[in-house]
């Protein structure tokens, strides 16, 4: 297993955001994270990820404690730009290069092309979805083990998704995981191999995709299902 998690609570002062969370997740999977807004999503792919360490219970990365070491081994996108305005695409790929071992430059300058991204264009200038683009092929260019992907298709207009979401699958290394959040259940469920969905602080479904379909349940009306109160844009009436 890339991640194991054991009875992972996680609160911010008063507010229980994860309660007592227990997974397992496989290597070489695509894992579709979904629930409402608010519910602990991104939380729990920090925590995966190394950027939060003040939580109760045991997460394993690739077999390793999260910190230092297992951060080396995970490409963490995060849900808004941590790049400085004045920066361009190809100082931004100049940076990474420089921060990270495991990032292949060669890479990410052939995505820059595919993205149709100009080196010479600043982060302020960008467009939003342009932005996103960026950080994604950033993201992309670790060669890691563990890609956790927080809503990369959100700025990114219907007509691009496939193209940005191919992207994603050819641009992985061979055996990595997938860690990927998103809204948008219906356009994804055609690449995701486990359907993970949290809500109420606990996890409710967890299980692979085909099974799911075996017992005549899409994702998108399973996420209905589940989550029926959820509003167009994800939110959830606690």
């Amino acid at each position: 297993m890339i991640i194991q998690i054991n009875n992972l609570s996680k609160s911010y002062g008063p507010n229980l955001v994860l309660d007592n969370i227990n997974l397992a997740l496989p290597q070489g999977a695509i894992i579709g994270l979904m629930g409402p807004n608010g519910c602990g999503k991104t939380t729990l792919m920090k925590i995966i990820s190394g950027m939060i360490n003040d939580f109760e219970g045991k997460v394993l990365v690739d077999g390793k404690p999260v910190g230092a070491e297992s951060k080396a081994e995970v490409a963490f996108l995060p849900d808004k730009t941590y790049l400085p305005q004045w920066m361009t695409a190809k100082q931004a790929i100049g940076y990474m290069d420089d921060f990270f071992a495991n990032f292949n430059k060669t890479k990410a300058l052939e995505m820059l092309e595919q993205f149709q991204l100009r080196p010479d264009m600043r982060v302020k200038t960008m467009s939003k979805g342009m932005q996103e683009k960026l950080l994604l092929l950033l993201t992309l260019s670790r060669e890691a083990k563990l890609y956790v992907l927080d809503e990369p298709l959100g700025g990114v207009d219907p007509s691009a998704r496939k193209f940005i979401m191919d992207c994603i699958l050819n641009n992985r290394p061979k055996d990595s995981t997938i860690l990927l959040s998103t809204h948008m259940v219906y356009d994804m469920e055609r690449v995701f191999d486990y359907a993970l969905m949290i809500g109420r602080r606990e996890v409710l479904v967890y299980d692979k995709v085909d099974s799911l379909n075996a017992q005549g349940k899409n994702l998108s009306e399973l996420f209905q299902e589940v989550f029926p109160y959820v509003s167009p844009a994800g939110d959830f009436p606690y």
